[in-house]
């Protein structure tokens, strides 16, 4: 016990530094938890306040899980969750690395930071936003795809009723989006490799390609890792915005459009059950946990330097 406040005594600047994150963690993350009992009990609003509701609220187990497992739509809705995150992690991971390449790869550093801030934006939009921005290309009397459609004699597309092409426009659309702010990261790491290791690869007649196959990409491979297996314990998760917003809540969209959070969401407001969304919540929590724990331990099996912990 004298040791541990030793400790604490050398250690009180480094202490103080963290203990801001530490409070928000305390209050928006760890004190939080104590309100997952709701995911198990038939939520009854209470005059008397929120922890009176708690207690008063019956007692149901494992009832409220019941609303994502036991629907028809319980299956689209966790392969339409699945197959976009996974499709994000592997396309966002190569593009993102390979902007963060070009760019570390121009030669005026001036358009360089011109052409990451372009890219930097979108990251700052809301989804309201973007979804007005694709409506803008894909209304049907006044969208500039229609338009461009129509120049070349073809029929406009009722984009809005037409779900085969949803999967690829909102692949594109979080893409163009998300890209931008994830390339950063690996652009900073890039900045901080050795320049002499280029340096040896030219005098001994490297080409550009490579150098970043033998030296840009494994010295990222940490970086990307960690990365990656942070992405994945949100596998789980669907951004709430992307597929409501920008399809604009079209029901015909459903088959392609409809997630884990839409669906939640949705039967929030039409039944009005907190523990429903409260126990959807716990489920990909969860998950997400389960997920990122085996992940990192295949990673330390292959590469104890390169897991996350």
């Amino acid at each position: 016990m004298v040791q541990f406040f030793k400790n604490l005594v050398k250690n009180k600047v480094m202490l103080f530094m963290v203990l801001p994150g530490a409070i928000w963690f305390f209050f928006f993350s760890y004190l939080p938890l104590v309100g997952t009992i709701v995911a198990f009990k038939q939520y009854r609003f209470s005059r008397e306040g929120f922890w009176a509701s708690i207690a008063k609220s019956e007692w149901v187990g494992w009832k409220n899980f019941k609303f994502l497992f036991t629907t028809d739509d319980a299956f689209i809705i966790t392969r339409n969750t699945l197959l976009y995150n996974i499709a994000f992690i592997f396309l966002g991971l190569v593009l993102s690395v390979a902007m963060a390449i070009l760019l570390s790869e121009l030669v005026s550093k001036k358009m360089a930071k011109i052409y990451q801030t372009g890219m930097f934006l979108p990251y700052f939009l809301s989804w309201v936003i973007v979804g007005y921005f694709a409506f803008s290309f894909l209304s049907l009397d006044r969208g500039m795809l229609n338009q461009i459609l129509g120049w070349f004699g073809a029929e406009p597309i009722q984009w809005y009723s037409e779900a085969k092409y949803w999967p690829y426009i909102l692949i594109l659309v979080n893409l163009w989006k998300a890209v931008g702010y994830s390339s950063v990261v690996y652009l900073a790491s890039i900045m901080g490799i050795d320049k002499s290791l280029y340096e040896a690869a030219m005098i001994d007649g490297a080409s550009k390609w490579q150098q970043i196959r033998s030296i840009t990409i494994p010295m990222l491979s940490p970086i990307i890792i960690i990365m990656t297996l942070l992405a994945v314990g949100r596998i789980f998760y669907a951004d709430f915005g992307l597929f409501y917003q920008v399809p604009r809540d079209s029901g015909t969209l459903y088959s392609v459009t409809n997630v884990i959070d839409t669906y939640v969401y949705r039967g929030l407001k039409t039944t009005g059950e907190i523990g429903m969304s409260t126990a959807a919540g716990l489920y990909q929590s969860v998950v997400g946990f389960i997920l990122v724990m085996v992940s990192n331990f295949v990673v330390r099996k292959i590469d104890k330097d390169s897991a996350l912990f």
